[in-house]
């Protein structure tokens, strides 16, 4: 019965285009936040155990993250991923070091940030230790430390176990309700009529309730996060400037694009808190000039969640206003980034390798910023696809002069090899990015987009029982367990039609690499469906 109503809930949420990173709450009127603000009282007191354990919450995180895997509108960038995992990590090390995230959790939770393409202001803590941010958040941050201050906040939610805690008050019911209700609150945040058909039964209002964090957590979550971003070596600054923009947005009367607003209403006694904390004599935030990487990435968040072409257009007409000279560098550099981002996209490689150019002689004065532009300039040669093969391997040289130390290398470099080997196509260039493939995904094996690029690569060398395999890792890293053993079971096909033994790949450490991860991902396929 379980699995036909969860059967159900997912083709629900198929019809009404979930959008995948929404703050797990509903969107609340002035009726609704009162009676949340009184049900708060009956909430256990903060700091109190949860009847709900560590293990059962991140397995219904797991439930919920697997259909956010699925949604379109997730976006695995590794230029964007990579500038939010600079910042998420020290997070994480700062919450270690303060025992705010206990081993118990560290060991238990995902702690896994996701990006969304959606471009509405927003991020959202899921239970298990999954986070997640818009690409609409990432537009409108001035700062890493603006970033770190939401990141720190949510992150403060889930060490002090605020969604086990409003989960205790619905341990009524079953888990596939809870992540009903949950998945319901997703949708209203974006189409509340959507929203309603999932929160199914008589108990939508009820689920608002019971899915809104109360005010004493959200300032649980501000001064806990406080200490972890500032402790992280992130600048106070940062969170009192980013409540300055949320307020700047409520006062001009939200109309949608800022969800968190709502999710996480905020408040004079917050505001004011926040201010105080800031070290002696510092000045409050004025305006904030982003540095220059900062400035490019925030362009190419732009760019990604709104690609369509009159936005793209827009991109590239910005470069022609005449008060551009007169903007401080960085602003610059965000603006020409977008634009030859932009004429990429377009397929008017004459315009972005103008954009480019000019780009690249800004970024000289920085070396992140110089570095950033030539991540741009090598997508821009590849999707340009005009590109002799010795061009091809030129820029496989250019990258891979950082990649001879996997252990330190950064994702978008390794990725960008993997493309560039890929369109050489050489046997050389093939071999040597499999092998660095190979022990990346040793050290990350929940990267999906590097287990799929490995894939790829084993494909084109004629290797289809590890290129079955490395789709079976893939699937598993997005936790989808179905889709990992209908490829492993692909692979033992192979290997026992008439020559399977011909395989290049096909011998008997191979086969007895799938005949072990088949059996564990049974296993994990079977428990997966148990919680149904």
């Amino acid at each position: 019965m379980h699995s036909l109503k969860t059967n159900r809930l997912i083709t629900l949420i198929k019809q009404a285009q979930v959008a995948i990173f929404i703050v797990a709450t509903c969107t609340l009127t002035p009726n609704q936040l009162n009676a949340q603000t009184s049900a708060s009282s009956v909430l256990p007191l903060l700091g109190d155990a949860s009847e709900i354990s560590s293990g059962a919450e991140r397995r219904l995180g797991d439930r919920i993250a697997r259909e956010l895997y699925r949604d379109p509108d997730y976006i695995d960038d590794p230029v964007l991923a990579d500038y939010v995992q600079d910042i998420w990590q020290p997070l994480l090390a700062a919450a270690r070091a303060r025992g705010d995230l206990t081993p118990e959790l560290d060991e238990r939770f995902a702690w896994r940030i996701v990006l969304g393409r959606d471009r509405s202001v927003n991020a959202f803590a899921l239970p298990g230790g999954y986070l997640g941010v818009h690409l609409g958040l990432m537009a409108v941050v001035s700062s890493r430390s603006e970033l770190a201050s939401v990141l720190g906040h949510e992150l403060s939610h889930v060490t002090q176990r605020h969604i086990a805690r409003m989960m205790t008050k619905s341990s009524q019911q079953t888990p596939w309700m809870i992540g009903a209700m949950i998945l319901g609150a997703l949708a209203a945040s974006k189409n509340a009529e959507a929203g309603n058909t999932l929160i199914v039964g008589g108990q939508a209002l009820a689920a608002q309730a019971q899915l809104n964090f109360s005010r004493d957590m959200e300032r649980e979550a501000d001064r806990i996060g406080f200490g972890v971003m500032t402790q992280a070596g992130f600048k106070a600054q940062g969170f009192v400037s980013m409540f300055d923009k949320l307020q700047q947005a409520s006062r001009l009367n939200d109309n949608g694009a800022y969800p968190y607003l709502r999710s996480h209403p905020l408040t004079t006694e917050r505001m004011a808190d926040m201010q105080a904390r800031l070290p002696l004599g510092a000045a409050h935030p004025g305006h904030i000039v982003p540095t220059m990487p900062h400035a490019m990435l925030t362009a190419r968040a732009r760019v990604l969640s709104n690609p369509g072409v009159d936005a793209l257009r827009a991109w590239q007409a910005q470069v022609d206003d005449v008060a551009l000279e007169s903007q401080p560098a960085s602003v610059q550099a965000g603006v020409l980034y977008g634009a030859a981002m932009a004429a990429s996209r377009l397929r008017e490689s004459a315009q972005a390798r103008k954009q480019f150019e000019r780009l690249q002689i800004l970024a000289l004065t920085e070396p992140e910023a110089s570095l950033q532009a030539r991540w741009l300039g090598i997508e821009i040669a590849l999707a340009a696809r005009d590109l002799s093969r010795p061009q091809v391997l030129a820029l496989g040289n250019e990258v891979g002069t950082n990649l001879s130390d996997v252990t330190r290398t950064r994702r978008p470099e390794l990725l960008l090899q993997a493309q560039i080997a890929m369109q050489a196509g050489t046997p050389a260039a093939l071999d040597t990015v499999a092998q660095r493939l190979q022990t990346w995904v040793s050290l990350q094996p929940q990267d999906a987009l590097a287990w799929q690029w490995l894939a790829s690569i084993y494909a084109a060398q004629n290797q289809s029982l590890r290129a079955l395999r490395a789709e079976a890792e893939a699937k598993v890293a997005h936790l989808d367990y179905a889709g990992a053993l209908d490829r492993l079971k692909g692979a033992q096909d192979r290997l026992r039609a008439p020559g399977g033994a011909a395989d290049s790949s096909a011998d008997h450490i191979d086969a007895s690499i799938i005949d072990t991860r088949l059996r564990q991902i049974q296993a994990l396929f079977k428990e997966q469906a148990l919680e149904s």
